[in-house]
């Protein structure tokens, strides 16, 4: 039997964390790359630490000409990032850390898999299993955790750039206990709160009074109680951050960059990849059908997984498990799934329109949970295929 009173815990970090930073830099070259070709192919990694950003991995281009031009501009990509972020610390600068790039054209074996057939029916890069999640719990269709996790951070950075609190620093980490009861958020029991600041001056107390308001911005009413505890900065100073503080590295943040750990992960991470991976490309097309399948009315929880091999187009498995929340039978979702979308790895990049430079935007604040925009952008969070999931049943 599902549990309906229970407290869960998920956490968040913002773009100025040593692996976010990381995370940003290869999703930057990602997208330099697909605005040169939308077929690029690419598997960037970067590791940051004092005044050193080290970037490696896998890119590939038809026209080798381009792809040498490009090669020429990693490190004012680089340094764009880290600026906007905002790093200017003695030893983490954007103008001043060294900045190393090893990037290599990428496997020809590696890649003869994957574009075998490239005309005809395309392969998945490289074998593994994804997962996506969606619950009605919340109105993105978001674990509340995670969700309002990434929201107080996501807020305490505009105030951060627009100059309303210069105090505060890129750095900083969130993390929500929240209250369930009868299935449903309706408190936080206790609160933890970690955020770089650049005024040594300043106490744990100080703290709390600068970000407290913007945190009662963001979550719903009557969410923080007499009950609440606060924990905001609780080891005190937070004035080193960033990799100057701690070595960052591409994809260590997998499960802030999903669900909080309210569903399972497959393994892989995002950032860096092209969407002919399908560690990428259908862990968002598992979300969106995810989505899709809770906006349908099929339940009011779902998980879905996908899983493919190497070289081999067509998802091995599809799994659904609606928690006991289903009014659908989930072996009927699982077929109406294989009806109602194209989950090879090329059917996903064009029915999400994946070949487009949308990623840096998702290196933070998480991948799920965003609003579908204009140009492309976060489109696994649409719930267009509702309809006809529905009518597959």
């Amino acid at each position: 039997m599902t549990r309906k009173n229970y407290t869960f815990t998920s956490e968040s970090v913002s773009e100025g964390h040593p692996d976010k930073v990381c995370d940003r830099i290869s999703d930057a070259i990602l997208d330099a790359l697909l605005s040169e070709e939308a077929e690029a192919r690419v598997a960037a990694e970067t590791f940051a630490t004092t005044n050193r950003v080290v970037i490696g991995g896998e890119v590939g281009l038809r026209d080798q000409a381009k792809l040498a031009e490009y090669m020429d501009s990693i490190e004012d990509i680089a340094r764009a990032c880290i600026k906007d972020i905002g790093y200017e610390q003695d030893k983490f600068h954007w103008q001043t850390c060294e900045i190393t790039n090893l990037l290599h054209e990428q496997s020809a074996h590696i890649a003869q898999g994957v574009n075998a057939a490239a005309d005809k029916e395309e392969g998945a890069g490289d074998q593994g299993i994804m997962f996506g999640f969606a619950t009605n719990e919340t109105d993105a269709m978001m674990p509340a955790p995670i969700q309002f996790s990434h929201r107080i951070l996501r807020r305490l950075a505009e105030v951060r750039k627009d100059g309303t609190e210069p105090v505060l620093g890129p750095d900083a980490k969130s993390q929500l206990s929240v209250l369930y009861e009868n299935g449903k958020p309706v408190s936080v029991s206790s609160l933890v709160l970690s955020t770089q600041h650049l005024d040594e001056s300043l106490t744990s107390a100080d703290i709390r009074q600068i970000v407290e308001p913007y945190i009662r911005e963001v979550l719903p009413d009557g969410w923080l109680t007499e009950e609440t505890e606060w924990h905001v900065n609780p080891t005190g100073k937070f004035v080193i951050g960033g990799p100057d503080g701690d070595a960052g590295l591409t994809g260590r943040k997998i499960i802030v960059d999903t669900y909080g750990g309210a569903a399972p992960h497959g393994g892989g991470a995002f950032s860096g990849k092209d969407p002919t991976k399908v560690d990428r490309s259908a862990a968002y097309a598992a979300r969106y059908l995810a989505k899709n399948v809770v906006a349908a009315g099929m339940a009011e929880r779902v998980t879905i997984q996908l899983s493919y091999a190497i070289g081999v187009s067509n998802p091995l498995s599809i799994y659904a498990d609606t928690h006991g929340t289903g009014e659908v039978d989930p072996a009927d979702i699982e077929k109406a799934i294989r009806k109602s979308m194209d989950l090879t790895p090329r059917g996903i990049r064009e029915k999400l329109q994946l070949n487009k430079p949308i990623y840096e935007r998702t290196a933070a604040y998480g991948h799920f949970g965003r609003e579908p925009e204009a140009d492309g952008g976060f489109s696994w969070e649409k719930t267009d295929l509702a309809e006809v999931l529905k009518k597959a049943i």
